[in-house]
């Protein structure tokens, strides 16, 4: 990667630099990977504790940056520290986000019974059972998605289901199509 004033930053270099984004960062490039473009950036210096942030940014994103000097080699194995378990934890909590929005997603639905699934989600508990919006565990809303195609549960039950329903088609007709 060039410099402004032409010379080859490399591992090691600490930099100023600021985003097209607008964010400021102070760091220590610990590698750069030329075919995807992307700069490795340790955030911190060695005053800041053992614990620093480690930074992937796409190089195009680089507004302009200072080059303040070199440091010591940014990947010496007894001042590394990598927090697997916080690593982990994190990796499996967005799996778990991304499970339950995917369950969220009707298979094989128009664009129509996905807008009403999210509508009727909104107020009360739902999910997909194939093609059937399943409200509260007992209420079943099939296709075309009309009132009158609300059966199971209480009268209580799916007379409520019934009136949201209603409201959020007469609502997605307002709104139009999108």
């Amino acid at each position: 990667m060039e410099g402004g004033n032409g010379e080859e930053l490399a591992v090691g270099c600490v930099l100023s630099l600021r985003t097209t984004l607008g964010d400021e960062i102070e760091g220590q490039i610990i590698a750069y990977d030329r075919p995807s473009n992307i700069l490795v950036i340790q955030e911190g210096s060695s005053k800041a504790g053992p614990r620093r942030n480690i930074r992937l940014l796409k190089a195009n994103y680089i507004q302009d940056f200072t080059y303040l000097r070199k440091a010591e080699d940014p990947i010496d194995p007894n001042k590394c520290y990598i927090d697997l378990a916080g690593l982990q934890a994190r990796e499996e909590a967005s799996l778990r986000q991304a499970e339950i929005e995917a369950e969220r997603i009707g298979v094989g639905v128009t664009s129509e019974a996905q807008s009403i699934f999210d509508a009727l989600s909104k107020t009360l508990p739902v999910h997909w059972d194939k093609t059937v919006i399943v409200v509260m565990n007992e209420v079943r809303v099939s296709s075309p998605y009309h009132p009158e195609n609300v059966t199971g549960g209480t009268p209580a039950a799916n007379d409520r289901v019934k009136k949201v329903l209603d409201f959020e088609r007469k609502r997605l007709q307002v709104r139009g199509p999108g």
